[in-house]
């Protein structure tokens, strides 16, 4: 049976990876610097074997932690690694940066220089397309890095070190830049949740400036496919764009939305001051995964939607519970 061990788990991302790998059968190692998610934000329950799984609490920014995943990889015989464990949000790094530089640069600093003393790990690093900046054409794997907020300076920082100590320090590992995340399970206060939870509430949903900046989302059964082509196909060192071609405004999207809800989208939308240092575009090509993984993206976005939705109406009960803003943990 193969092992797997999963950093970041309790990200929507990575619980969706988790779901996805149980399914499939793999012995997963499941880790996260917080406690196990709850329901029902914890999707992959249902499908625990408990043979087949373990959760452990480890923080990468911590010595103790990383001595203890360092032991879990030996003693298991453990040669695989996702990870998806960062400080994610972009508006936010702004207001605390020395947060996301202590988790998303000197965290992974050491952790990648941990790996690099291990023997046959493969390690697959979850980046993001913000370490590009702000494009007006599609972005290939080559192209510059220009990031604009704190946050994509962190995460074009974890890149450079995983490349760096691929090439010089004997790291095995692969970069997979990733579309807009979304489906059921995410988060409240990501736009595509936050926007479906509003219109069930009857609150009105604010948007950042005029709503007009474009992005691309990507459901959960395409991006798991793609990490597992990934670790199949993919080369060492080498970086794949994963994104559907379709890209969206965030004005569109919430119309689209309130379209497929039968409310009004006059009701729901208030705009604000835009956010400092938001790209307006970042498109990626995804020809090289697709060439060199096999990958293209199955699920449409009306499709993915109408799922998602179904699942935070379904759920509307225990979610409206929840706040709907984000909270920041150091």
């Amino acid at each position: 049976m193969k092992k797997i061990i999963i950093l970041g788990a309790n990200s929507f991302a990575g619980t969706s990876f988790v779901k996805f790998l149980l399914k499939k059968k793999y012995k997963v190692y499941s880790s996260s610097r917080s406690n196990e998610k709850k329901e029902p934000f914890n999707i992959y329950k249902k499908n625990i074997n408990k043979q087949n799984y373990k959760f452990k609490k480890i923080d990468i920014n911590k010595k103790k932690d990383l001595n203890d995943l360092n032991n879990i990889i030996i003693k298991d015989k453990i040669k695989l690694i996702v990870d998806f464990s960062s400080q994610s949000m972009v508006a936010q790094s702004w207001d605390q940066p020395e947060d996301w530089v202590r988790t998303n640069c000197l965290g992974k600093l050491n952790l990648i220089s941990m790996l690099c003393k291990i023997k046959n790990v493969k390690y697959i690093r979850i980046s993001t397309p913000e370490v590009y900046g702000n494009n007006t054409n599609k972005i290939k794997e080559n192209d510059k890095i220009l990031p604009s907020t704190p946050y994509a300076i962190t995460q074009a920082t974890a890149d450079f070190f995983t490349f760096a100590y691929t090439k010089f320090k004997g790291l095995n590992s692969i970069t997979l830049r990733f579309a807009n995340f979304y489906g059921p399970g995410q988060q409240l206060f990501r736009i595509i949740p936050k926007t479906i939870i509003s219109i069930l509430k009857g609150k009105k949903l604010n948007i950042h400036g005029d709503g007009t900046s474009k992005r691309s989302f990507i459901f959960p059964d395409d991006f798991c496919e793609s990490i597992l082509l990934a670790i199949k196909k993919g080369k060492k060192n080498e970086v794949y764009n994963i994104s559907p071609k379709r890209e969206i405004s965030i004005i569109n999207l919430v119309k689209t939305i309130c379209k497929m809800m039968n409310y009004e989208e006059k009701k729901l939308v208030v705009f604000s001051k835009d956010r400092v240092g938001k790209d307006f575009r970042y498109m990626m090509s995804s020809e090289k995964a697709k060439l060199k993984l096999g990958w293209k993206s199955k699920i449409s976005l009306e499709n993915g939607l109408r799922k998602t939705i179904d699942w935070y109406v379904e759920n509307f009960k225990e979610l409206k519970k929840f706040k709907s803003n984000y909270i920041h943990k150091k």
